[in-house]
């Protein structure tokens, strides 16, 4: 294995597969309760108070829904990095609620067909969540980190392109990409996409290493090459 498929390993498991939700919050909303929603939106601007920012994004874990996306991600440069990591894990439980029980329930099955290494069933079942649910881009994503696993790396990038088509601050499709175009020996295009990953959430310490160690890669080919 090349020196840069063995960073894109590491990305792939920070960045794509280990996205992880605070307790509780994979549940599916039955409703969502837009006073603690909008209450917990104006926490997050108060400057003074960080604990109240976490129980901010603690709440939006459960309440909050993709239109709150760019609001969570703000969070993501938040000075107080308790908050910073729980922007992380709410961005996450976002995306990974469908607001149907049926789908998020055979989410579950698939998430844990992915961690055990059952790739093929994983594939099988994000297909199906796919076609039940085509808006859902969590099913897109953890379908294209199957197939990423699997050396498919056409089909991984045909459903990274799904992904960020529904989710464009997807930091963990946008890594995804970066994976892909390493297998495919193309580091240039890799490092667009690791950066794009890195401006949506700059706490991302495995792309920044890997687009550090891109860039010295580079740098030497050209000079080797005058």
């Amino acid at each position: 294995m090349t020196r840069f498929a063995v960073l894109a390993t590491l990305v792939l498991v920070a960045a794509v597969m280990c996205g992880v939700a605070p307790a509780g919050a994979q549940k599916t909303v039955d409703r969502v309760s837009g006073q603690e929603r909008n209450d917990a939106l104006k926490a997050l601007d108060d400057t003074t108070n960080a604990v109240g920012r976490m129980g901010a994004l603690r709440t939006l874990a459960t309440e909050g829904t993709m239109a709150d996306l760019p609001r969570i991600a703000q969070a993501l440069r938040d000075p107080a990095p308790g908050v910073r990591v729980m922007a992380d894990g709410t961005m996450w439980a976002v995306w990974s609620r469908s607001g149907d029980p049926a789908i998020d329930a055979l989410f579950a099955n698939g998430v844990e067909a992915l961690q055990e290494g059952r790739w093929p069933d994983a594939v099988r079942t994000f297909s199906a969540i796919i076609a039940k649910k085509p808006e859902f881009a969590e099913g897109w994503n953890k379908r294209a980190t199957a197939y990423y696993l699997m050396g498919e790396y056409q089909k991984s990038l045909a459903d990274c392109d799904e992904v960020v088509k529904r989710n464009p601050l997807h930091y963990g499709a946008l890594s995804g990409y970066g994976m892909i175009y390493i297998q495919l020996d193309q580091p240039a295009r890799a490092l667009e996409y690791y950066e794009r990953a890195l401006d949506v959430n700059p706490n991302l310490d495995g792309v920044r290493n890997a687009i550090e160690n891109i860039r010295d890669f580079l740098i030497r080919k050209r000079r080797e090459s005058i």
